[in-house]
């Protein structure tokens, strides 16, 4: 295109893996394993705000381009794939590359014009996905507070719609402390079932979607990413919808996620089934518990990589389960919530599909973005 120019990334503007203050509109690429995507712009930097020693800080020279089309650029996965490949030949321990592999990327770019436009239309998909995530991060809150408010405050409601406990709801022995009068305690592997549904890779799998556990978001309660099935190879289990996966190999970090569709995932992951889908809420709530999780890395085996395991471990730990009809009250007050953070979730999904699919044309100028011409 003539209105384009070619234009070398200044060399000199990103340093050396030495802590640096980074301030506004400067961008963070992690220099260790760039395939893990650890990248950012910095829009409202608190005062003396310091990037670690695995981040390069590129500091745009906003007289040749606009900070947010630069960041469009520098994100995109061809560019990712090409910092990944050169950081696998590199001696280090773990594949890392030079701040310089990136200083001496090319770009070719529009007008200043043009660059805010398409950064605009871009910025504006990436909005609408924050605004989703936000309100699936207060549903999480809520219907979060809303178990502990039943099932660990014991406030359920009791048959006037009182909160029971403090109401003077009857509470009894049990090996776990005072616990409601009519609930029981039992294992969890007496009410949530194992699934060990072995496959093997292949086009058996075209009608589902690969889930393994680098994809599990970490404490959020619905997946809300994933891969080809043409990506699964190995070691594979079939989960179905509102299955509960868990990431088991190194559960602390706390991956525990409910599926919104048919999937395959991989043995380092729990597969967990309700064995009534009023059970759903109350199941995921209680899997998601930091004490559930905390039971888990207790139990885990391995000190390199600790995996939990279920059988001898996570299966065994003991809960107060309430009766059934205060888990279907639970259900229907909590289920809704968790269809729309689905809702949200596989918008978002969508939205990031068409918004990878544009970044690319938008950047090489395959797709134009009309400005208005200066008379």
């Amino acid at each position: 295109m003539s209105d384009l120019q070619r234009l070398d990334v200044n060399v000199d503007r990103i340093p050396s893996r030495a802590k640096r203050i980074v301030k506004e509109h400067d961008i963070l690429i992690s220099t260790v394993r760039p395939n893990q995507k650890h990248y950012g712009i910095i829009h409202k930097p608190i005062e003396n705000m310091i990037a670690s020693t695995g981040f390069a800080v590129i500091t745009p020279d906003k007289s040749k381009v606009y900070p947010e089309y630069l960041y469009r650029f520098l994100i995109q996965d061809q560019i990712t794939q090409y910092l990944q490949a050169v950081a696998e030949t590199s001696t280090s321990t773990y594949p890392s590359i030079k701040p310089s592999v990136i200083g001496k990327l090319e770009i070719e770019l529009p007008t200043i014009k043009e660059q805010i436009a398409v950064a605009n239309i871009l910025a504006s998909l990436d909005q609408k996905i924050g605004i989703n995530n936000e309100i699936n991060k207060k549903l999480e809150e809520m219907a979060q507070a809303i178990f502990k408010h039943w099932f660990v405050d014991f406030e359920f409601p009791n048959e006037n719609g009182e909160p029971y406990k403090s109401s003077g709801g009857e509470m009894v022995e049990s090996e776990l402390g005072m616990i409601p009068k009519g609930w029981r305690v039992v294992k969890l592997k007496e009410i949530i079932e194992f699934i060990k549904n072995s496959t093997k890779p292949g086009e058996q799998l075209n009608n589902r979607k690969y889930v393994p556990i680098d994809t599990m978001p970490i404490k959020k309660l619905i997946l809300n990413s994933y891969k080809s099935y043409k990506e699964a190879k190995s070691s594979l289990i079939l989960f179905e919808k509102y299955d509960i996966l868990i990431g088991a190999m190194r559960v602390y970090f706390h991956r525990v996620n409910l599926a919104p569709f048919r999937g395959v995932t991989r043995t380092t992951t729990f597969v967990l089934r309700s064995k009534s889908l009023e059970d759903i809420s109350y199941n995921l709530l209680l899997l998601n518990m930091p004490s559930t999780i905390s039971y888990a890395d207790q139990s885990s085996i391995g000190s390199t990589i600790p995996y939990a395991v279920w059988e001898g471990g996570l299966g065994e730990m003991l809960l107060a389960q309430p009766p059934i009809e205060i888990r279907k009250k639970f259900n229907n007050v909590i289920f809704p919530l968790l269809e729309k953070m689905i809702l949200n979730s596989q918008q978002n999904i969508r939205i990031q599909k068409i918004r990878d699919t544009l970044l690319p044309k938008l950047m090489s100028g395959e797709i134009r973005v009309p400005v208005e011409e200066e008379k």
